[in-house]
């Protein structure tokens, strides 16, 4: 059986299924950070991969995002929850903030990201993140924060003073490493596509701040697991009907020059 749902875990989140099969599952894109795991969540079937591996083997720079997402899809995958580290830039988010961004900034460079490798398709990202899904988060706790942009960077390290003071200085709200090209893979294979954002520490710019350090963001990330674990499965429950949704629309009338798993060809 496949699976509906998934549930990319972030730092220090490397498991959310009880009572799951474990599927090894081969892209065209190479091997997913490890095993897919997948099992049900208040009804639906749901698909988990920890997006660092199950021990935390890939740096952010290295994780295959592209056999990530293909492989989700692949199970019959249409919606993605996406749980991830952020660091705050303004002081209108704080440590414990947990976050729906609805924009994203891309800093990265090194990273693969799209599946086209030839011919033209363009795929519409304006608004980068499903706002059904978005809306579903918020509406599952109102402690969440809707709406923000999440700066993107290549990592493994963490931001200088100044790069995050300009960050900071454009108005963007998170700094993280691992949240694109995740979400445009997401919306080239049809997927609806939500980050949730778990704000960690406030990034080296900001007055109040101090650095930032590994021990720190995985703490933080570690004393939140079990809100997300619940977060993720009162929003599952209720998660909007994913079809006629613009994620996917975009591509009705396109042929695309990729695979798209479980989509007719």
């Amino acid at each position: 059986m496949g699976a509906e749902v998934a549930v990319i875990g972030g730092s220090g989140f490397y498991a959310f299924l009880e009572d799951a099969e474990e599927r090894a599952v081969s892209t065209p894109y190479g091997e997913p950070s490890g095993p897919i795991s997948v099992g049900t969540v208040a009804g639906r079937r749901v698909a988990f991969v920890p997006r660092h591996g199950p021990h935390h083997e890939h740096p952010p720079h290295a994780i295959n995002y592209r056999a990530n997402l293909w492989a989700l899809r692949s199970l019959g995958v249409r919606q993605v929850l996406a749980p991830c580290a952020v660091g705050g830039l303004r002081d209108d988010v704080a440590p414990g903030d947990v976050v729906v961004p609805d924009q994203l900034v891309d800093r990265t460079h090194r990273r693969v990201q799209s599946y086209v490798e030839s011919g033209a398709v363009h795929v519409p990202f304006a608004d980068p993140y499903c706002d059904r899904l978005g809306a579903a988060v918020a509406a599952a706790d109102p402690g969440v924060r809707r709406g923000g942009t999440m700066v993107v960077v290549e990592g493994p390290r963490f931001s200088t003073r100044a790069e995050s003071q300009h960050y900071a200085a454009q108005g963007w709200s998170l700094v993280n490493m691992t949240g694109h090209p995740e979400a445009v893979l997401a919306r080239e294979l049809r997927q609806c596509y939500a980050a949730i954002a778990l704000v960690t520490d406030m990034d080296a710019g900001v007055a109040t701040g101090e650095g930032v350090g590994q021990e720190e963001v995985f703490a933080r990330f570690a004393e939140n697991l079990d809100r997300l674990r619940s977060l993720l499965t009162a929003v599952i429950g209720d998660l909007p009907d994913p079809d006629g949704c613009t994620c996917s629309s975009w591509a009705d009338d396109l042929e695309l020059s990729y695979e798209t798993p479980g989509e007719p060809t």
